[in-house]
């Protein structure tokens, strides 16, 4: 829809809501303008400030829509969201994980946005990030952020240990590990062993927790079993820092990163103003980032992330034609720019890469990092469920050594049957 059709028809229903509502508070009232609610899945300390600002922006360039915005902790949102929207009291706009949005879809909760003020120049997005934001051939999200996971190095550390480079493999990573413990006195490797983490050592052995297209599960294949192997192996590699799963592993991790404690971690780039607000990277250039290391197979892969900003499906007229206008505006080249600018995150759009955001640190490492090795994810609603907390229970037991890589998988798998029921 053009910008200039899409305001009209929101001046229309703005006018609707005006009518039939009256004086409730909520939508416009004489002429006032249509109140919607954002909720906001970003960091609140290093991000939110960004997005509050920009609302600001927004309500001065369109003066019959005000946002509240409210920050939900992301690991609270998709349980929070999926409760309220059951019961209509779901926000007009959500910032949906890439993950979340096909389920959400699925479940009607989502409006569609093809051809809406929400989707101005769509072919200016990367054409798989809005695949990812789509359900049955239609779109349910704008992506306004995406991300992957990169090795990233303490340069400093690993020239102490005698390596001027990143890892290229795992077992060249182990390698580094021990040199940094050896010489340099710190830890070389932190495992994080959050699924998500685990999916570059699915991918480097050509495999991944499902096969969307053939509908079979991978995640006990010999090829899945030789990538978590990989992964034990280097937990109890010398250099490998002890493994941490208590509730505030995360967080411990990037505290021993960011303060010169450890040399290489896996990350994506939504930590780096945290990172290098940190005494161990007081100058940006001792940071490094590269792809993630391959497996057995030569090749790297790490998953394509990010989110979508996506509509309440259960509002009135009103309330989606606003909720579309602030959301193709939060996604448009201009705002994404800025976003990227502060917050240090990847824009969607190709247009939104300007010199100034390439030029920004971390900025066009990470770009390369995703042409070289992010891999999409499969356009499975339950595939989001698949990396919950059954998977992380499992890998927690083989890591530990409770269990053997292969029974541990084989358990996955049978809780993985319960959840795409249909996949051998």
């Amino acid at each position: 829809m053009r910008r200039g059709i899409a305001a009209t028809a929101l001046a229309a229903s703005l006018a609707l809501v005006a009518t039939a509502c009256g004086d409730d508070g909520d939508g416009g009232s004489a002429g006032g303008p249509v109140k919607i609610t954002w909720w906001d899945t970003s960091n609140a300390t290093n991000e939110a400030p960004t997005y509050k600002a920009l609302i600001k922006e927004f309500e001065k360039a369109h003066p019959d829509i005000d946002v509240e915005y409210v920050n939900v902790p992301f690991d609270q949102a998709q349980n929070k969201f999926t409760t309220a929207a059951g019961t209509k009291g779901a926000p007009d706009v959500i910032r949906t994980e890439v993950g979340w949005t096909a389920s959400w879809a699925k479940s009607q909760f989502l409006a569609q946005l093809d051809g809406t003020a929400a989707l101005p120049k769509p072919e200016d997005f990367t054409p798989s990030l809005l695949k990812q934001a789509q359900y049955e051939g239609a779109t349910y999200g704008a992506p306004i952020v995406t991300d992957t996971l990169a090795l990233l190095w303490n340069k400093d550390l690993l020239k102490k240990a005698g390596h001027d480079a990143p890892p290229a493999d795992w077992d060249e990573l182990m390698d580094i590990a021990a040199d940094v413990e050896d010489k340099a006195g710190a830890d070389g490797f932190w495992v994080n062993s959050d699924p998500y983490y685990t999916l570059p050592f699915l991918f480097g052995e050509g495999t991944d927790m499902v096969d969307a297209e053939a509908g079979k599960i991978t995640v006990d294949s010999p090829a899945a079993v030789t990538g978590v192997e990989k992964l034990k192996e280097i937990v109890d590699a010398p250099g490998t820092a002890d493994l941490d799963v208590t509730a505030d592993a995360y967080a411990h991790m990037q505290d021993a990163f960011v303060n010169g404690k450890v040399a290489m971690i896996i990350q994506g780039p939504w930590e780096l103003t945290n990172i290098y607000a940190g005494s161990a990277f007081t100058h940006k250039s001792n940071l490094g980032i590269a792809p993630v290391p391959a497996g057995s197979t030569g090749e790297a892969g790490a998953p394509t992330g990010g989110h979508n900003l996506s509509v309440y499906n259960g509002s009135d007229e009103a309330h989606q034609e606003a909720a579309k206008e602030f959301v193709g505006w939060m996604t448009s080249a201009r705002t994404q720019s800025k976003i990227a600018r502060a917050n240090g995150t990847l824009p969607t759009r190709a247009s939104a890469y300007t010199d100034e955001v390439t030029a920004a640190p971390g900025i066009a490492d990470y770009q390369q990092v995703l042409a070289d090795t992010a891999q999409p994810r499969p356009s499975l609603p339950e595939y989001s469920t698949l990396l919950g907390d059954d998977f992380a229970q499992n890998l927690t037991a083989i890591l530990q050594g409770d269990t053997s890589v292969a029974d541990g998988l084989d358990d996955t798998a049978g809780k993985f049957a319960e959840l795409v029921p249909d996949f051998a």
